[in-house]
């Protein structure tokens, strides 16, 4: 399913789910509005576990993958470097923003969803979250093992040893067989992500009519104020990105900025990071980047700069954990957005991957799993916003790097003396 037609149902979808719930919370006794939520829950729990069933699996084709792309780069040196400091302190910055917002804004404060009983124990207690807890679960014991039990960070672990082994043989021997698998694995998983995103719809008509089934139309203000208080958020982010920028480029931050408009606002209009792609890098070649950089560069961003999604990420989880009164502590907070930190690197390249990140964090964390379903139907609208930020992130820092480099305005090779510094894209399509 395009973007296009996903949007279109996803409205029809949230404004059906409103009709419906609010005519069912209107008619219908308390005892009967929780029974028809409980119906309603069937198909928000198909699609949860649809989305877990996705996740281990991808992480790790998508991890292998893009080691193997790197290991084939002769531009894994200076550049590299400069653009993994800018892209992990941007990241870190995204995060804390998106924290920082969330406890000031609290926007899921006064929601009070009610925790299944048997799920009352969240699991983030500072026993059980312990930096020696945290850090030695990262290791895994059997590879088997944590992809039975969804054990993402162990999975990312050893995806890395995997891949970078590979990526050494073939860099020695030639193309493998497992290389190609990987590749192969990859598409296949990327296909299942689509039909497993084509039933949103679905499930958000009935997230949304089970929703307010049960609490009423207020749940319709909470989400209005969630949209507002995030794009509040972009905008501070934007303000920072552009200053950072500034130290670097000066004045022609702001002709960068104009430069790369148009991929922008492709990227708002589609929520689609693919769209955009072709057109990012036609401008940062416009703007005077050399294509060997940009070609390099902005690929490598696509995977490790999302800056929007980073912000998203950080403030849905605690969006979510509010909604259910989860008072979660300084320390807790850190160590999920340590997490986030590390998991959304294993899925970029992913249709709906901030949803996949999050919805993976949830589980992790032992947070309400049914939480994601709260920012789902609302999560096209929030795409928008993140994925035009993801394209002004990548182009500054594919600009400040070129900079640094001494580059910026050189004079433009010849395509044919380009093709070794190419990372290949397999799929670009929602970084976010």
């Amino acid at each position: 399913m395009n973007q296009k037609k996903l949007l279109k149902y996803i409205l029809i979808a949230m404004i059906s789910g409103i009709l419906v719930g609010w005519a069912c919370h209107s008619t219908v006794s308390t005892a009967q509005a929780t029974d028809i939520a409980a119906y309603l829950k069937i198909v928000t729990d198909v699609f949860l576990r649809l989305i877990k069933m996705i996740i281990a699996p991808l992480v790790f084709a998508t991890i292998v993958s893009g080691l193997i792309s790197m290991g084939k780069s002769s531009s894994l040196g200076s550049i590299t470097l400069k653009a993994m400091s800018w892209f992990i302190g941007a990241s870190f910055i995204s995060l804390l923003l998106g924290m920082g917002l969330a406890n000031y804004f609290q926007p899921g404060a006064g929601m009070n969803l009610v925790i299944p009983k048997e799920a009352v124990d969240v699991g983030v207690s500072a026993s059980s979250l312990s930096l020696q807890t945290f850090i030695t679960h990262i290791f895994p014991r059997s590879f088997a093992e944590a992809m039975a039990n969804n054990e993402i960070l162990q999975i990312l672990v050893f995806s890395i040893f995997f891949g970078s082994a590979l990526a050494y043989v073939q860099h020695q021997t030639g193309a493998t067989v497992i290389g190609k698998i990987i590749d192969e694995l990859c598409r296949v998983m990327f296909r299942i992500t689509d039909y497993v995103m084509a039933s949103a719809p679905i499930a958000v008509f009935a997230a949304i009519a089970s929703a307010i089934t049960v609490q009423g139309p207020k749940l319709i203000l909470d989400y209005s104020i969630f949209i507002g208080q995030f794009y509040i958020g972009l905008l501070i982010l934007w303000m920072i990105l552009i200053s950072f920028g500034y130290i670097f480029l000066k004045k022609d931050i702001f002709r960068l900025i104009k430069t790369v408009r148009e991929p922008t606002m492709l990227a708002f209009a589609t929520a689609s990071s693919e769209s955009a792609y072709p057109k990012t890098m036609e401008a940062l070649n416009k703007f005077g980047v050399p294509k060997r950089i940009t070609s390099f560069v902005l690929p490598l961003g696509y995977s490790f700069n999302l800056d929007g999604s980073m912000m998203y990420m950080a403030f849905a989880v605690l969006f979510i954990a509010q909604a259910y009164g989860i008072d979660l502590s300084f320390t807790q907070q850190v160590l999920i957005l340590l997490t986030l930190m590390i998991t959304s690197k294993g899925i970029a390249g992913v249709s709906r991957a901030s949803i996949v990140v999050i919805a993976s964090t949830l589980a992790m964390f032992k947070l309400p799993e049914a939480g994601i379903l709260l920012i789902l139907a609302i999560d096209q609208f929030l795409d928008m916003g993140r994925t035009a930020t993801n394209v002004i992130g990548n182009s500054i820092a594919t600009a400040v790097i070129a900079k640094t480099e001494g580059n910026q305005h050189e004079a433009e090779e010849p395509e044919e003396q380009t093709v070794d510094t190419v990372i290949p894209v397999t799929r670009l399509a929602d970084n976010t």
